[in-house]
């Protein structure tokens, strides 16, 4: 499910994509992944950068998360990794965070929900990226 293919909630705070920049860096954590048990690890690596006019607090995440082999789920929940940050116009917030799926392949997207100081509510939606762990774990499964 991409977020342009989402269901419409009618109960859902507006998207406003123009307001707020999220860019995500994934990764494989071989380290930390058993691709004989069937779990492997991936890390990513988000920057949010408040590219609007107003500043803005994330409060809420909610997480449409693509594994091929344990099927499609969704998470949600207050703010990112412990933290509701508030950012400014120009400012940005970085956190890390991981994701263990069932198979080597997968994806994520989702919104992240702000408040204004207004008090008016809008979503910033999360593109999609992709998870791949490299060839050579893949390959352990069928050594």
């Amino acid at each position: 499910m991409t977020t342009n293919q989402t269901p419409p909630d009618p109960g859902a705070p507006p998207i406003v994509p123009d307001a707020i920049a999220i860019h995500v860096r994934p990764e494989y954590v071989a380290a930390h992944s058993d691709p004989a048990a069937w779990q492997y690890v991936f890390a990513y690596h988000i920057t949010i950068e408040n590219v609007g006019d107003e500043t803005a607090q994330l409060f809420w995440r909610h997480w449409f998360i693509h594994d091929p082999m344990a099927g499609d789920h969704e998470v949600e929940g207050e703010g990112v990794v412990g933290q509701s940050p508030v950012l400014r116009p120009g400012d940005a917030h970085q956190y890390n965070s991981f994701c263990v799926l069932r198979g080597p392949t997968g994806h994520m997207e989702g919104f992240y929900h702000f408040r204004r100081r207004d008090g008016s509510v809008f979503r910033a939606p999360i593109p999609r990226f992709h998870f791949n762990a490299p060839p050579e774990a893949v390959g352990t499964l069928f050594n």
